[in-house]
């Protein structure tokens, strides 16, 4: 017999609590409100505690802005001391809901990511075609509005499943009561357990996929997911019985627009890249967007708005991000005239790794690990 585990006690316990607050705090380190929280980390943690305990835990009103670019999306941040509770709630739930996911879901989890999504993708593209000597057909379908149409009675329910505890469902109540974007409906991008209750709510499509549909080649990252078939009437029909099991189950839509069926060799476009047979593209609006992005970042450093440390991460992260494409020739042209256009700087990195100060810095500094052609 299992022993009996007080889900409850275990969220509001001190150790929990702690480790919680070391999960929001990372990467965050120098931001003002971890520093007003940290300055007084013992009593702040324990008055979370004592909300909790005593159930008049309310979240804070959510802090909301609109990003533009590289298309619109409305992202509204949680109090921090928010963040902390709900790490303290993904500590203790998340190990159950875990286990149930099914492999080939791959975003905000332990060892799965972008990158992993995409080498499975191309795993399954050479699978299935027999190493590209048949014509295969891939379901690329995205959801419409997804985190906005999230319905929190449906999410409830799936997970009440798994967690018995209603102190526990009192808790994610409150977390999903500060936010809706229509009467009991939608999630707040950039929340951990928003990512979290993603996951979970799209499990269900997964085991409808695999199990009814008994679809064996199948990945998703969030709300975006790919069927490859040797058939074009197979994924016909499964589109239909997808769409109509997310309107009766989940109370969603494939998007009309970004859902289709595709051959493979025309190449897909997924996270980012455009996928082929033998090699990886940027995708062309990506593109666009670095290129606009850095016309803009250099005016900002003319203007003295940005310093040069803030310049040189932007590249570097675009690096890192490009090398993972077959942009040999591209990096190395775009690298080239930064470095004519920053002839004398040198950023902290740079000295971190050993540079002499006075030395100009060279196309291997400048330029991320690892940035040899692909």
């Amino acid at each position: 017999m299992k022993p009996y585990r007080d889900l409850w006690q275990e969220l509001c316990s001190t150790q929990n609590l702690q480790r919680a607050f070391t999960k929001a705090r990372k990467h965050k380190t120098l931001k003002p409100c971890v520093l007003e929280f940290e300055a007084d980390v013992k009593n702040n943690l324990s008055q979370l505690r004592t909300e909790l305990l005593f159930h008049f835990y309310q979240p804070r009103p959510l802090e909301t802005f609109i990003l533009r670019d590289p298309k619109t999306r409305k992202i509204s941040k949680s109090h921090f001391r928010d963040r902390v509770i709900h790490h303290a709630l993904c500590n203790v739930i998340e190990p159950m809901f875990e286990k149930r996911f099914i492999f080939d879901s791959y975003a905000n989890r332990k060892s799965k990511g972008t990158l992993e999504a995409i080498k499975r993708f191309e795993y399954f593209q050479g699978k299935v075609s027999h190493n590209y000597t048949t014509n295969v057909y891939v379901l690329k379908a995205d959801i419409k509005h997804y985190f906005d149409e999230v319905d929190h009675s449906v999410l409830l329910d799936i997970i009440q499943k798994r967690v018995k505890d209603p102190k526990i469902i009192w808790l994610i109540k409150r977390i999903l009561g500060n936010y809706s974007t229509s009467d009991g409906k939608g999630m707040p991008l950039g929340n951990l357990t928003s990512q979290f209750f993603a996951n979970i709510y799209l499990n269900e499509l997964d085991y409808f996929v695999k199990q009814e549909l008994n679809a064996k080649y199948y990945l998703r990252y969030v709300d975006d997911f790919v069927i490859f078939h040797t058939s074009l009437t197979v994924l016909q029909e499964w589109k239909e019985d997808i769409a109509q099991f997310l309107a009766e189950k989940l109370k969603l839509q494939l998007h009309p627009d970004k859902s289709k069926i595709i051959p493979l060799n025309r190449g897909i476009e997924f996270l980012g890249f455009k996928l082929f047979s033998y090699h990886r593209l940027l995708k062309r609006k990506n593109m666009r967007y670095f290129l606009r992005k850095l016309r803009q970042t250099n005016s900002l450093y003319q203007e003295e708005k940005m310093t040069y440390d803030d310049v040189y991460n932007f590249m570097e992260g675009w690096c890192a991000h490009a090398k993972n494409a077959n942009t040999f020739k591209r990096r190395q042209k775009i690298l080239t005239s930064f470095e004519e256009q920053y002839p004398r700087e040198i950023s902290t990195k740079e000295v971190n790794r050993g540079l002499p100060k006075n030395k100009k810095p060279t196309k291997e500094v400048v330029t991320p690990p690892n940035t040899t052609k692909p």
